[in-house]
């Protein structure tokens, strides 16, 4: 996820302090990885630096001055470029399990019970990740159901895998 975009983004909802895009944006994509503030105004620096934000006031209280940044002309045009770029699709075609699959082969190991056990992890997190999207709101719901896909699609390649494994195995090892 790029967190400059996506703050960019909140912003041309309205000027806001970086302490309020911290909140919109753990309130709304940070469920499980919220920002840190120092993330945020790192950020915001490097957008300021860059022309995308501008300071639109400052204000002094009892602590440091607080910003509120607004987005500039330039940084709708990059957010609108961000939007319309597709994103590249991760196919995995260097994955870690099909990794430890042949390591396991070539050093003797029994591939079947890495393969077993991967399959129970998997379906464990899919029953974390129904119990949340049955509890969750919409976004929630959606972010759940992106996982769940994936998760599948592994499942099912651990399967297909370990019903070659005797294949494999003679391949590994010529």
């Amino acid at each position: 996820m790029s967190i400059g975009h996506t703050l960019l983004g909140l912003l041309e909802t309205g000027p806001r302090h970086g302490y309020d895009l911290k909140r919109a944006f753990d309130d709304r994509f940070g469920h499980d990885r919220p920002l840190h503030y120092g993330q945020v105004y790192s950020t915001m620096s490097r957008l300021l630096k860059n022309g995308l934000v501008e300071v639109d006031s400052v204000e002094s209280g009892d602590g440091p001055e607080r910003k509120r940044y607004a987005v500039t002309d330039a940084g709708v045009t990059d957010v609108r470029a961000w939007l319309e770029k597709p994103e590249k699709p991760e196919p995995y075609l260097q994955s870690t399990l099909y990794t430890k699959v042949v390591i396991a082969l070539l050093t003797g190991r029994d591939a079947a019970v890495l393969l077993d056990t991967q399959r129970a992890e998997h379906l464990r997190w899919m029953r974390d990740l129904t119990e949340r999207k049955r509890r969750g709101d919409l976004a929630d719901q959606l972010i759940c159901d992106h996982a769940l896909f994936h998760l599948d699609a592994d499942v099912r390649w651990l399967e297909l895998t370990a019903a070659r494994l005797g294949r494999l195995a003679e391949e590994v090892r010529k």
